[in-house]
């Protein structure tokens, strides 16, 4: 009996061993769950973050696109020397005649001396050459200029060949490997290579844009995947993506990255760059059943116009130039014969008048064929010439001359409007973004292209016969996303892209079967030893230090919304209202509720001192920037497009703006910065600001002009 309890004991022991031992796994189990969530939470704002940064400065480009077209409607020119400025000022997007081209980008001038001991191309390329770039590369060697703009001379040559939409097929290769953006990172694009292969008669790639820009090895990235373009021109393709244009690279750094790698003939690389940027192709097709694009469609997305678009009209998406309806019409009533001379219904002078005929005052006989002849082309001619002024169309190949022709130019209006149409299918393939709701409406965080819904995605599919898209523009955590039911792939291939850790690449293969298969990877070897803890705690701590400098450089319209919630005048307000007005303020879609333990350190009764906040948030970025505090939070709000102006402005690139640059471009500013300064005042800032007296201004100089009228308004 004595034996029998003695086991009972033992049995109860266990059972309560067992039972606290059951206990302990589950309180583990809930913490750590409840661990995991707090960092997938804070995961997700720091993406958010990141996110919402990067496309509110997408917008600000564009809106800054926006403000220099005002300008050029405002902004009437007092003399030749202005409208001279103007005219440099911004034609230097448009496309070169071909012959003129050749020749200012003439490679065969430039010399290569014989202490130069990086790779050397010879055309045709071989395979040899592509294995002799990447090797170079890896060990920070530089491609020589003349070679950059004989490579770039074939690429266009090959470019200039291809439809606007290209045709892959499965059937010549065991599969097709898509990559997403790059944007400059150089080793990324190694890792594709190490682990996939490079490109062979077996291995056929599409790079779906963006291949600039943000990164540092731009150039790299470029001269590799022309170099294989050009060597396997069937098994290489690139796509356009949104940052394959001029006006993005002059805020994006590839101008900055170009100028500062080839000094002498940077100038001349930018311009051969942004020449076939034009003329690479808007999308690819794989077995006339997977469309793969850069940005998305909308619900005006028309494949067939798209595939009859002269694209290398479009130098920079952002600049289609649209001219004031009362600006324009008097040219267009000229066309047609029913302008009258003298002054407008409001007063104005009228616009000299442009004459439907030649010089005679009638058309000669048409008894003599020969002559009429002679008059009927000299007529038409006019009229094209007058058009390709009206819609910003440069001179070309020459084309046939007919009676149809002349008929159809008559109505100038269409012909604008067929460019507009034109310019938005281009824009929304190239900037648009899905969204999970249905419909089709403008994307106003980005500034360009549209949300499309899977209402959109569908109906596109069905009418072009395709089973699904593949698109790039946005970072995905973990390289690629399917959303729209499985029928749109989002693909990235720049890893660490806000962050060390903060996302990886991946790129798809699709075989005959067209199953997508991914492959995942990060480029960076720190990303590989880091936790997810200690990643996730570093890329927090970056989208913050980003969020605060976005914070402090608003502070003064801070300032004013809090003070609208703060009728005593006390200096604090509630927490729920220091969200709404900062919300108000930078309109950056995040939740700021759940933000401000990482944004605000202290507060007393659930009330926050916004005064002494904003003096931490100064505090902060002195500590980084040894500048007074008013000026530092004007030049963190402007510094990207006064930067982006600056370049404009400097069309040698060469970092430098003359004396009378500078003029100009103040006195067309002036209208808009509600700024007066008089000639002689503006001559005055030109030589306080020029501090080397070296007769031009830098970036800094310029700067401080800024800072200067900023500071004292005349």
């Amino acid at each position: 009996m004595g034996s029998g309890s003695s086991v009972n004991v033992k049995y109860k022991y266990s059972l309560q061993k067992s039972e606290n031992a059951f206990k302990a796994a589950v309180l583990i189990q809930q913490w750590y769950r409840r661990h995991v969530a707090r960092l997938e939470m804070r995961r997700r704002c720091t993406w958010r973050i990141f996110q919402s940064i990067e496309y509110a400065c997408e917008q600000d480009q564009i809106q800054l696109h926006n403000f220099f077209s005002y300008l050029m409607d405002q902004f009437t020119p007092s003399s030749s020397k202005e409208r001279d400025f103007i005219s440099r000022m911004f034609i230097s997007g448009e496309s070169y005649k071909e012959a003129e081209l050749e020749k200012y980008c003439d490679y065969e001038s430039i010399e290569v001396p014989d202490s130069y001991t990086g790779p050397r191309l010879s055309f045709p390329l071989l395979p040899d050459h592509a294995t002799a770039l990447l090797e170079a590369f890896q060990q920070k060697q530089q491609l020589h200029a003349r070679y950059v703009l004989n490579l770039l001379h074939e690429t266009r040559k090959h470019l200039k060949q291809l439809p606007n939409i290209s045709h892959v097929s499965t059937c010549y290769s065991e599969e097709v490997t898509v990559c997403g953006d790059l944007h400059g990172q150089l080793d990324d694009l190694f890792l594709i290579f190490y682990k996939n292969g490079l490109p062979s008669p077996s291995k056929s790639y599409v790079f779906n844009g963006d291949f600039v820009d943000r990164g540092k090895q731009s150039l790299e990235i470029l001269v590799i995947l022309f170099t294989f373009l050009l060597i396997y021109p069937k098994e290489v393709h690139l796509n356009r993506g949104n940052h394959e244009d001029h006006m993005v690279n002059l805020r994006y750094g590839f101008t900055k990255e170009v100028m500062q790698k080839y000094k002498v003939h940077g100038k001349k690389i930018l311009k051969m760059f942004q020449n076939v940027f034009c003329w690479l192709p808007l999308a690819t097709l794989i077995d006339q059943k997977v469309l793969i694009i850069h940005g998305g469609v909308s619900d005006t997305t028309d494949l067939d116009m798209l595939e009859k678009i002269r694209r290398d009209k479009f130098v920079s998406v952002l600049r289609l130039k649209k001219r004031k309806e009362s600006s324009r019409k008097p040219e267009i009533q000229a066309i047609n014969g029913e302008r009258e001379s003298g002054a407008d219904a409001a007063g104005n002078e009228a616009a000299p008048r442009l004459s439907l005929h030649p010089h005679s005052a009638q058309a000669p006989s048409t008894a003599n064929r020969l002559e009429f002849s002679r008059w009927l082309r000299q007529t038409v001619q006019e009229q094209i010439d007058t058009c390709r002024r009206l819609v910003d169309i440069s001179e070309s190949e020459p084309e046939e001359l007919t009676y149809s022709s002349m008929v159809s130019l008559k109505d100038v209006d269409e012909l604008c409007l067929t460019r507009q149409e034109e310019w938005k299918q281009i824009l929304d393939v190239l900037w648009s973004d899905p969204m999970p709701q249905e419909g089709c409406r403008e994307n106003k965080v980005r500034g360009g292209g549209c949300y499309f819904g899977p209402d959109v995605t569908e109906k596109f599919l069905e009418k072009y016969s395709l089973q699904f898209l593949i698109r790039s523009h946005e970072c995905k955590q973990e390289g690629y996303e399917f959303c729209h039911n499985r029928k749109v792939l989002t693909i990235f291939s720049a890893s660490n892209y806000y962050e060390i850790g903060s996302n990886r690449g991946a790129y798809v293969k699709l075989g005959p079967d067209l199953i997508p298969h991914f492959v995942q990877y990060q480029a960076n070897k720190t990303a590989h030893m880091l936790t997810m803890t200690q990643r996730i705690s570093r890329v927090e701590e970056s989208a913050f230090r980003a969020l605060r400098e976005k914070l402090f450089a608003h502070t003064s319209a801070l300032i004013s919304a809090f003070k609208a919630y703060d009728g005593d005048n006390t200096g604090r307000i509630t927490l729920h209202n220091w969200a709404t007005a900062v919300e108000s303020v930078l309109r950056l879609g995040l939740p700021w509720r759940m933000l401000r333990p990482q944004l605000v350190r202290s507060t007393k009764d659930g009330m926050l001192e916004y005064k002494s906040w904003l003096d931490d948030l100064a505090m902060e970025q002195r500590s980084q920037e040894h500048i007074q505090s008013s000026l530092l939070e004007v030049i963190y709000r402007n510094r990207s497009n006064l930067e982006t102006i600056f370049r404009i402005i400097d069309r040698d690139h060469s970092g430098l703006i003359s004396f009378e640059e500078f003029q100009q471009t103040w006195k067309l500013f002036s209208s808009h910065m509600n700024i007066e300064l008089t000639d002689d005042g503006i001559n005055d800032l030109v030589r306080s600001i020029d501090f080397n007296k070296d007769g031009n201004i830098d970036f800094n100089e310029f700067l401080e002009a800024f800072r200067l009228v900023k500071q004292c308004p005349v």
